[in-house]
């Protein structure tokens, strides 16, 4: 689908690199802090080529001055919860006014030295923080070719997907306080697993088979009441963007402890995301039709635009010792075959209740394809097989390998990028 015409031209005034993930037309959202020997407060910016800009310098210039924006306070918070939580109306407006004002042929911050000073600050002078407050956390299990694969892997071939699986988003409710900004380390999870050799012990350590899962993350903006869902047409309003995530898996503690209840100690000791949020406007050119569903969905299910989003999405890892990263993956978000709002749905039709800052996760995107597969459980079949890595092959991450995931939806003439989401594996504690 075409970006319209003027967002074609839409130009900054910022000098944009070829192939940056943030041209004008994007605009992520996050949070950053100042490096520097005092401690700075996070404060919330978007992203503009190298730069960031700084949200909070811009509302204190009066530079928000729509209805919806003007004096409110939610750029001066250390979070974008208030700022999710003001729902689409104040989104547009900040979009709207953003464009504006850094666009090439506007004057107010290219012609102002010292306010562009004060505003645009180099990304390398910053580090990037979690950029919400996260309240709760749920997995979703919404990629058909992961279902099907994971099926054979673990029962057979007689069910690889179960029949409730075509019939609603599976999922599970994932631990918020382990959530962590993109570049922080994941120490190596101990725990058990099935009996090795002839013991009839589980087996006690540290983690054997420690895996990424390449996913997405919806970030939800404004939340409804307890005992009142949200109407399948009306949930994308509930959806403020999109981030990146690798939500770990020890594959050896998930498979031991996951029946009956499902993942605990296997998911829950480190999910990393991306510190950009895409909102959903910056990625409506890339709307593509969702996978046709059989049977059709139950008519709470059944929405009147069954799209996902074209985003072609990459996983690549660094070797302990190796200067460079090797690319292992190669898939896309349009396969997805229950779609974010389909998921945000079935969350709510019970009446849970959801509130600004709230995250669901995809799970493991994979696609079609034997190089499209979005975690080494697949692409080694459990480790059966070796892929290679660089000058090394894995069956399963080692300590020192560093996983970096990436997304970049391809416009005419410019990006809509996430960015990268990366961790590196650090020994398990003695």
């Amino acid at each position: 689908m075409a970006e319209p015409s003027q967002k074609q031209l839409l130009r900054s005034f910022v000098e944009v690199p070829a192939g940056s993930h943030f041209p004008i037309q994007n605009l992520p959202f996050g949070v950053f802090r100042r490096r520097g020997p005092q401690p700075q407060a996070p404060r919330p910016a978007v992203a503009i080529g190298d730069f960031a800009l700084d949200l909070a310098a811009v509302a204190d210039a009066g530079l928000f001055d729509g209805p919806v924006l003007s004096g409110s306070p939610c750029f001066h918070q250390e979070t974008l919860n208030m700022f999710l939580g003001m729902g689409r109306p104040a989104w547009r407006e900040a979009r709207a006014t953003l464009q504006k004002i850094l666009s090439a042929d506007e004057p107010v911050l290219r012609d102002n030295e010292a306010l562009r000073n004060k505003c645009l600050v180099p990304m390398s002078d910053i580090e990037m923080v979690l950029p919400i407050t996260v309240g709760g956390y749920t997995d979703f299990f919404c990629s058909v070719h992961h279902a099907r694969n994971c099926g054979f892997i673990f029962r057979g071939p007689q069910t690889p997907v179960m029949p409730n699986w075509f019939y609603l988003p599976i999922a599970y409710n994932g631990r918020a306080s382990s959530i962590v900004v993109s570049g922080t380390n994941v120490i190596r999870p101990r725990g058990q697993g099935h009996p090795t050799g002839n013991s009839s012990a589980p087996y006690f350590g540290p983690s054997q088979k420690l895996d990424f899962e390449l996913e997405m993350a919806a970030i939800v903006g404004p939340g409804n009441e307890l005992g009142k869902p949200i109407d399948i047409n009306d949930a994308e309003e509930h959806i403020f963007g999109l981030t990146l995530m690798n939500d770990w898996s020890a594959r050896d503690i998930q498979a031991w402890e996951t029946i009956p209840l499902g993942p605990f100690l296997g998911k829950s000791f480190s999910t990393t995301i991306s510190p950009w949020i895409v909102s959903l406007d910056a990625l409506k050119p890339f709307m593509c039709d969702a996978p046709k569903q059989e049977p059709e969905p139950l008519p709470y299910l059944a929405e009147k635009n069954h799209i996902n989003y074209d985003i072609p999405l990459e996983v690549w890892v660094k070797p302990k010792g190796q200067n460079d990263a090797s690319i292992v993956t190669k898939t896309n978000f349009k396969h997805l075959y229950w779609t974010v709002t389909q998921q945000l749905t079935h969350h709510t039709i019970n009446g849970c209740n959801m509130s600004p800052g709230d995250i669901f996760a995809t799970g493991t995107l994979s696609g079609p394809e034997p190089d499209s597969l979005g975690c080494l459980l697949e692409l080694t079949w459990n480790g059966q097989n070796e892929i290679p890595v660089g000058n090394s092959t894995r069956k399963y991450l080692e300590d020192g390998d560093e996983v970096i995931l990436t997304g970049c939806c391809k416009g005419e003439g410019y990006n809509v990028g996430f960015g990268t989401c990366t961790g590196k594996v650090l020994p398990a504690l003695p």
